[in-house]
């Protein structure tokens, strides 16, 4: 259903309120409490903490994600957008997509194979250091003699890779997204 005419100012607030809340989560989770928790935490003891916090972080980023785009394509009939409006639509969808894609399978299957991985780590008596580089000899001699683990690990940075570049990609989009609507404010 596509609202006629321009939008109120609660209706302005609230999309600008829930695109910049979306890219603060984003860019706090990304390079800053990750980073934290990276750095000063035990290794399993960050993958716990990551496993219980990305559900809720993964989920409000596709809720905002959805309302973005429900509040835009409202007030922005298909046939009267413009070449930025369309490509801002377009960014709206595939954030949309990603963020669904990485809520409901990449995050919880990176979660799946990383406690797969703890329960190997935790029978050789690893995962208890702190950051990823302290204990290296130990996950290379591990990767050499379990070849389950190895394959496990290899299919763990897979789709932990594909996690991480699908966040970037979001905080790209929704940064993008904030700088058209930056552009097109009348005053400051």
């Amino acid at each position: 259903m596509t609202t006629e005419g321009e939008p109120g100012s609660l209706v302005k607030i609230v999309h600008l309120l829930v695109l910049s809340a979306s890219w603060g989560m984003q860019f706090w989770m990304t390079f800053i409490a990750g980073r934290v928790l990276f750095r000063r935490l035990p290794r399993h003891t960050f993958g716990l903490v990551q496993s219980k916090l990305f559900p809720y972080y993964s989920h409000a980023v596709l809720c905002c994600c959805f309302l973005n785009l429900v509040i835009y394509t409202a007030y922005h009939p298909r046939e009267l957008l413009s070449p930025s409006e369309s490509a801002q639509m377009a960014l709206f969808f595939s954030s949309l997509v990603l963020s669904a894609l990485n809520a409901r399978w990449f995050s919880p299957t990176t979660s799946k194979i990383m406690f797969k991985i703890h329960a190997i780590e935790r029978e050789h008596g690893l995962g208890g250091d702190v950051g990823f580089g302290s204990n290296s000899e130990g996950y290379q001699l591990l990767r050499e003699q379990d070849p389950k683990y190895g394959a496990l690990r290899r299919r763990f940075l897979w789709y932990h890779g594909i996690s991480a570049l699908c966040n970037l990609i979001l905080l790209f989009f929704n940064g993008a997204n904030l700088g058209y609507i930056a552009l097109i404010l009348p005053t400051l």
